[in-house]
């Protein structure tokens, strides 16, 4: 049976929405039929990666603003899954974000958001649109 699922949630520029929209991620993948790999491993990487992605959104993007939003788009249908995290901030270069040192004794956490990312999801891009840009990762789910 062909499924198709389109949602879009705005929420707050506030951190303390994730876990709500992460599990939404989570309990969709639960409903999906997939081959790649095992449903609750797909709940839980797109768990991750929408928080990931918003809390960038939220920290980086609109610098924490209370006044601004962050726009979710989930696509499904039977061959992948979008994801699109939508801010109004300058942007930045994804490639230039370097993967992050994970030495115990370093402090440093700029990049890990984007590697764990990058290695959940098949395709990530970030891109310029309508008044601001916006954050897309798809991952196959080896139906077609």
């Amino acid at each position: 049976m062909k499924k198709k699922i389109a949602l879009e949630i705005t929420i707050p520029n506030q951190t303390r929405y994730l876990g709500l929209i992460g599990k939404i991620g989570e309990n969709m993948a639960r409903e999906f039929d997939v081959t790649v790999c095992d449903r609750e491993i797909l709940a839980s990487q797109l768990n991750i990666v929408l928080t990931e992605s918003i809390v960038n959104a939220i920290k980086h993007a609109n610098a924490t603003d209370p006044n601004k939003e962050v726009h979710v788009r989930i696509n499904v249908n039977d061959r992948e899954i979008s994801i699109r995290v939508y801010d109004t901030g300058s942007g930045f270069d994804l490639s230039s974000i370097p993967s992050p040192c994970f030495d115990p004794g370093s402090l440093n956490e700029k990049g890990r958001g984007i590697y764990i990312i990058r290695s959940m999801m098949d395709s990530v891009e970030y891109r310029r649109t309508n008044g601001g840009n916006v954050l897309e990762m798809k991952k196959m789910l080896g139906n077609g």
